[in-house]
């Protein structure tokens, strides 16, 4: 029997919410309530903003039903508070009983709902959600870093050396034809920044199969990168002078992850990583061509490996995996270019 588009946006949310709630399954206050990072906000704000965003949109525009606690708006919405303020959270049951609050009644007004009119909106929750699960698995995993002084830090020891052979992310730039091709989104599932699907022109560019590793990172540190000037931008350095680092934010020299990709870096640090290594970032319809597009055919896919979802033998998703996974692990994930990597796994910096 086929679902209807209620039923089908019914069981997307439930699952969507499976995998957020599992995430809190063990958690006490301390890492409720903690911020790790002054430029993110705690792991318990976004669960109650993931319950205020669909209760003011379903719930409020929608349905027409008055606020549920507007004592509790200013809290728990985006522009209210700073990040820090947020920091004196509710109990978790309390949190929790809110979503379910929230979520019956949105269950409840989804069987009447015009879906065919607000099925935008509607998709825009369910990714809302996913988005702000993608943050407090990054959230958490800054904790975890940051708590754990068991972990080798790259002021101890070296894990290891930049002689040994770098096999897979010393692979050849893969080179990728002049020619238009199609970049955006218009399904009902996009975002309103990717919006609407167009065409570009690209001339031809090489870019790396793989993100860059840690090892190759490493080089650029032993280098003296984040002393020597020439590698920065104006804005770049007049950053790192106020910022003064030596390494990324949680570096770990660690024999087992050199093939991992370096992660923690800013912006900036990306940025002079390509000028030491004399490349640049590519631009995000240089990245969205290389991820997409199917040359044979002239056409866009919706994953870079096809039409097919995200699972654990194309990419890194899910939360199955510890961390990060070393680059080339996922040869069945991989564009028709041959870049892999494009999905999951850890997030990339574009020039653009």
């Amino acid at each position: 029997m086929k679902l209807s588009k209620q039923q089908q946006m019914r069981r997307l949310m439930e699952k969507c919410r499976q995998g957020t709630l599992q995430m809190f399954a063990d958690i006490d206050y301390n890492t409720l309530s903690a911020q790790p990072h002054p430029d993110f906000s705690p792991i318990g704000w976004h669960l109650g903003h993931i319950g205020y965003t669909e209760a003011l949109w379903l719930l409020e525009k929608c349905a027409g039903m008055p606020p549920l606690f507007p004592e509790k708006r200013q809290f728990w919405a985006a522009d209210g508070l700073s990040k820090e303020q947020r920091r004196q959270l509710p109990s978790l049951p309390e949190i929790l009983e809110y979503l379910e609050l929230v979520r019956s009644k949105v269950f409840f007004y989804l069987e009447t709902a015009p879906i065919e009119e607000q099925e935008r909106l509607w998709w825009f929750i369910l990714q809302h959600e996913s988005q702000h699960c993608e943050t407090i698995a990054l959230v958490l995993a800054m904790q975890e870093l940051a708590n754990n002084p068991q972990l080798p830090i790259a002021s101890q020891k070296p894990g290891f050396s930049t002689t040994k052979p770098d096999l897979l992310s010393d692979s050849e730039a893969l080179e990728i034809p002049a020619g238009e091709f199609s970049m955006g989104c218009d399904s009902v599932w996009g975002m309103d920044n990717e919006r609407s699907l167009h065409r570009v022109y690209l001339e031809t560019y090489f870019i790396e199969p793989y993100p860059v590793t840690c090892v190759q990172y490493y080089r650029f540190m032993e280098a003296g990168g984040y002393g020597d000037r020439r590698w920065w931008s104006p804005e770049g350095w007049e950053w790192l002078q106020a910022n003064p680092v030596d390494r990324p934010l949680y570096w770990r020299e660690d024999l087992a992850r050199s093939q991992h990709p370096v992660c923690g870096v800013s912006w900036y640090e990306a940025e002079a990583y390509c000028n030491f290594v004399g490349k640049r970032l590519p631009t995000e319809a240089e990245w969205e061509k290389a991820a997409s597009w199917e040359p044979a055919t002239g056409t866009k896919r919706t994953y870079p490996w096809g039409e097919t979802g995200p699972d654990n033998n194309k990419c890194n998703c899910d939360r199955a995996f510890i961390g990060t996974t070393a680059v080339g692990a996922f040869p069945d994930g991989a564009s028709p270019y041959g870049c892999q990597e494009l999905l999951g796994n850890v997030w990339e910096w574009t020039a653009s």
